[in-house]
């Protein structure tokens, strides 16, 4: 637990302080490099970078997916602390269900971000 806490402080402190539009050491997406597409991640980084600083509407603009992800985010690393406390609200947020619907809005988010260019 100590180990995944000091990596979120080190990648908050990262993101926050260096612009991966400006900076050349962020990697790049191999996928858009590859085919000219954009990934479901990509902007992931930029994005971050504007929410740290609290730019909603650039996040939003980068990659829109990963604003609007962030409170499922939260609701699985919830689950993932409380799962012996609480097993069957864990065996539903980790249900094949939910785990497609997941799949099919990140899918839908590929697929939609390249036909409209966003």
């Amino acid at each position: 637990m100590l180990a995944v806490a000091a990596v979120v402080v080190a990648g908050v402190v990262i993101y926050s302080t260096f612009d991966p539009s400006a900076s050349r050491w962020f990697p790049r997406c191999p996928f858009l490099m590859l085919t000219g597409l954009k990934c479901p991640g990509c902007g992931t980084q930029r994005a971050i970078h504007a929410l740290l600083h609290g730019d909603v509407l650039s996040a939003l603009r980068f990659n829109a997916l990963l604003p609007v992800s962030i409170p499922l985010l939260l609701l699985y690393g919830y689950a993932e602390l409380v799962r012996t406390r609480k097993p069957r609200f864990y065996n539903r947020v980790n249900s094949v269900t939910a785990i497609l619907a997941v799949l099919i809005v990140v899918i839908v988010w590929w697929i939609v971000r390249n036909i409209c260019g966003w």
